[in-house]
């Protein structure tokens, strides 16, 4: 796995923006995907410790990409961090049950995120 490297799965290029500037503020190299499909094609090969995805995507939604990411070995073990306006705990529920490791409503504050995101690797790469 490439250990500072995160991807970014939103259709919202605002978003992605906003958060490639955290995360790269914090250390982390960002890559962006504005689909689900865009976003499976890149995991396979950049193998980031680390995806933020939102839920609502063309062409493959965030619970469809985490249940991809989730069975194929390469890159199962990364830490999947949700992010959507969703935030009702249906949502919250279905988001796990498809393979995040967290979930966070938005708006987000990158503090948080950040942190979130930290201890999420963390835990994976522990094995935790």
């Amino acid at each position: 796995m490439n250990q500072n490297l995160i991807l970014i799965a939103d259709d919202d290029s605002d978003v992605r923006d906003l958060l490639t500037v955290t995360l790269e503020s914090a250390g982390y190299r960002a890559l962006g995907a504005k689909d689900g499909k865009t976003a499976a094609r890149i995991l396979t090969v950049a193998k980031p410790v680390g995806m933020i995805t939102d839920v609502r995507m063309p062409a493959m939604n965030g619970m469809e990409l985490c249940q991809l990411a989730r069975s194929t070995p390469a890159i199962r073990d990364m830490a999947i961090l949700m992010v959507s306006g969703n935030s009702h705990a249906y949502d919250v529920n279905a988001g796990l049950g498809a393979g995040a490791d967290g979930y966070m409503s938005k708006p987000i504050s990158p503090r948080d995120l950040v942190t979130r995101l930290q201890t999420l690797i963390g835990r994976r790469h522990l094995g935790t």
